[in-house]
């Protein structure tokens, strides 16, 4: 089998395989063979089948399926053992009709070629705007934490942060509480306003104290949320759909968060055993705390930066476009020749992005293995337990977690999409021009906003 390649411009060409009856016979004979050791066929012993009725009955699909098998195959090898560098996939000119008598063939696939590029990070400036750790950031820091570990008790008024205790019975339409058999009514019902959706129902509580009545409206807490409501009134889904009316809370107890001392104990809560020693230490490790945590706002700043950058600079070349409408065409259900100009069109900046990021991480020489997966999937987990509180855990936990997080294949992709992201940009980073500037928040979102027009 011969595969050669013909030019049509820079950008297109055309890969010519030349077929002949000895490229194929013997795979054929071999499936054809196998068909008739395999199959039953109607008043024949399995595996006595005549292969002349193999041949008559299965010989042109098999032929067929041989022959464009190995013609793809050979036309994919020839890509490779040529480092051809193409955009998409090869596209067969034309569908050859395959017969029991025809020996020889010839197949053309047209394919479009991806441009040179040269890559020079060193050359590149780049401004990089880390975002400055305000006091005002450490003190409510420092707050949110002492909440998170501090201790539920007895409050004598109802905070932003309390749970309320009581009585909750349904209003009649006139305010006054509904006495009828089907009223609602819970004897030791709890509230937590803090969690309302609608923010002047949870206004009602605030300020108020034990022996207080408020009258509120449970529907407009949670968007009329059958679940939460049934929870709430202890009553089940069905009754909980048509609750609309007012209802009366009698306040028996308010229980408030108590604000975790700064101690020892405090401070392993927080940072884990034996890392934070005193105040000074902690004060430190707080607001590298907060620095890390805004750090990927200076990240996606500089990604998208960085873009926008090597792409103006590098992206001024020609693609197929022909070839790619057509491929995209073929690829995608939802295209066709009435619609993809419009779909190209918004797709031509992704495609140049592509191919400049391919060549930086080329340059970069960018690889990444099971044990960067296994890295980023921990990092991963410890940041989802971190939402939960959940700071200071072992990591045989975070590794165990890790591990089963790649045996899902979906994730493991996802996963070594983002390794290889954050490899590049890291690497990108290490090899341009740092301008480093320390900027306020408010600043830092002005930058942000107008790099983005």
């Amino acid at each position: 089998m011969n595969v050669s390649l013909e030019k049509l411009n820079d950008v297109t060409a055309k890969l010519i395989v030349a077929v002949e009856e000895k490229d194929y016979a013997e795979k054929v004979n071999k499936d054809l063979k196998e068909i008739g050791r395999t199959q039953q066929f109607p008043g024949f012993r399995k595996g006595h089948v005549p292969f002349s009725q193999i041949v008559r009955r299965f010989g042109k699909q098999v032929k067929s399926d041989v022959i464009n098998r190995e013609v793809y195959e050979q036309v994919v090898k020839y890509i490779d053992d040529n480092k051809l560098h193409i955009l998409g996939e090869p596209l067969p000119v034309e569908v050859k009709e395959i017969s029991m008598e025809q020996p020889d063939y010839t197949f053309e696939y047209e394919i479009g070629l991806a441009p040179e590029i040269n890559i020079d990070l060193t050359a590149e400036t780049v401004p990089y705007y880390t975002i400055a750790v305000s006091d005002e950031m450490a003190e409510e820091q420092d707050k949110a934490l002492r909440e998170r570990f501090g201790a539920q008790v007895p409050g004598e008024e109802v905070d932003g942060k309390a749970l309320v205790k009581g009585a909750i019975m349904e209003l009649n339409a006139d305010g006054s509480v509904k006495e009828t058999e089907d009223a609602i009514q819970v004897v030791n019902g709890i509230v937590a306003p803090m969690y309302f959706t609608d923010k002047d129902e949870a206004d009602k509580f605030i300020g108020k104290h034990v022996g207080d009545k408020v009258v509120f409206n449970p529907a407009k807490t949670c968007n009329g949320n059958v679940n939460e409501l049934a929870s709430m009134l202890q009553i089940d889904k069905e009754k909980a759909a048509g609750v609309t009316a007012d209802f009366e809370l009698a306040i028996s107890e308010i229980i408030v968060v108590r604000l975790a001392e700064h101690n020892e104990e405090f401070f392993t809560n927080v940072f884990g055993k034996d890392k934070v020693a005193d105040e000074a230490q902690y004060n430190t490790e707080l607001r590298n705390m907060i620095a890390a945590q805004l750090a990927p706002n200076s990240d996606a700043l500089f990604r998208y930066q960085i873009e926008k950058i090597l792409v103006e600079k590098y992206g001024n070349f020609e693609l197929p476009a022909e070839f790619l409408k057509k491929w995209l065409v073929v690829r995608n259900e939802g295209l066709t020749a009435e619609n993809i100009e419009e779909e190209y069109t918004k797709l031509v900046p992704a495609f140049k992005w592509e191919l400049v990021k391919g060549a930086v991480a080329e340059s970069l020489e960018i690889k990444i293995d099971e044990e960067d997966m296994i890295g980023f999937a921990k990092m991963v987990a410890a940041r989802q337990f971190a939402q939960y509180g959940m700071t200071n855990l072992s990591e045989e936990i975070f590794e165990d977690y890790a591990k089963r997080m790649m045996a899902d294949k979906n994730t493991r992709r996802q996963i070594a999409e983002q390794v290889s992201d954050a490899k590049l940009f890291n690497g990108i980073k290490a090899k341009v021009n740092l301008d480093n500037k320390e900027v306020s928040l408010d600043d830092f979102k002005k930058i942000a906003e107008e790099a983005q027009k």
